[in-house]
This record gives structure tokens, C-alpha cells and sequence, in this order.
């Protein structure tokens, strides 16, 4: 397989997903999630997802699609289709899968995919994040990851108009 349809292959719809994390799960992999829109990959998104990979054998990320990242973000955004950064995404080797949703929240994905351990950036409270009561119900963890400072999709965007 070459390297884009390896990349490609990361990049599967839910159903997919259940059948890829329940073999993961019969061989004692461990699975972390994390989510977001990641519009415009930078700094800041690489070192956050590298260290979500570290919580588990896998790391699943939940990519908000166009219409959700434009009902959360505005009508300019996201400025790359979820195609290209669904892509992008999976083009870093930590990143074992990428799934597309559409909610405004993962909350049915996460119900879906039932992580091990559910990772956001440490600009949320435990309490706040979407699902950490049922990862935390079926004896998943909760993690926090720090931001790396000065880096952000609207920051970039700022500065480029």
C-alpha cells in the first residue's frame, strides 16, 4: 500500500470504527479519544494530539465536519473541508484513526466508540468536558493535556487577513 492510501485507510466512518477498536480491545489495546475541529493544523494541535497518544496504545480523534464546525465557528469557517483535514490529521503516525462527525457535541461517538481514556486541552474542567461522566462511568479516565501557548486556529487566521 502506498503512503496516501495508508493514510486514506486511517480515515473511517463509525461502523468501521466499533469493528477496528473491538479487535484492538481483544488483543488488551487501550483506546484514548480526543475531538475537535483542527481547521488549520499548527503547532500547538501537534504537540496536544502527540501527548493524547501517549495516554493509550491508540488514539481515536473525532473530527468535527464542515457543517458543525460552521455552526460552532461561524459561517467563514472551517477553512479547510474535513476532507483535507481529516487528512492531515491522519497523516500523523500517532493518530491511529480519524472519524468524522456531524453533532455539535461527540457525545454519541464517544457513547459509540466507549474510550479508555478521553483527552481534551486543560483549557476545560473534567466536569465540563462532553462524555467524561460516561467514560468515568464505565471506568474510563479523563485526562487533561496543556496548551502550548500562542498557538491557535484563530490566531493564525487573525494574522493572515
Amino acid at each position: 500500500m502506498d503512503k496516501l492510501a495508508f493514510i486514506e485507510s486511517k480515515i473511517i466512518g463509525w461502523e468501521a470504527l466499533e469493528a477496528t477498536t473491538s479487535a484492538w480491545r481483544l488483543r488488551g489495546q487501550r483506546v484514548a479519544f480526543s475531538n475537535g475541529c483542527f481547521d488549520i493544523l499548527h503547532r500547538g494541535h501537534v504537540e496536544y494530539l502527540a501527548r493524547a497518544a501517549e495516554m493509550a496504545d491508540h488514539l481515536v480523534v473525532g473530527l468535527n465536519s464542515d457543517d458543525s464546525v460552521r455552526r460552532l465557528k461561524g459561517p467563514g469557517r472551517p477553512v479547510q473541508d474535513e476532507r483535507a483535514r481529516a487528512i492531515v490529521l491522519a497523516s500523523l503516525h500517532w493518530v491511529s484513526r480519524v472519524v468524522v462527525f456531524g453533532q455539535d457535541t461527540p457525545l454519541e461517538l464517544i457513547l459509540a466508540l466507549r474510550p479508555d481514556v478521553l483527552v481534551k486541552g486543560a483549557d476545560y474542567r473534567v466536569e465540563d468536558i462532553v462524555g467524561a461522566k460516561e467514560v468515568l462511568s464505565w471506568g474510563g479516565q479523563v485526562r487533561t493535556v496543556d496548551l502550548t501557548q500562542g498557538y491557535s486556529t484563530t490566531n493564525i487566521i487573525n494574522k493572515t487577513r
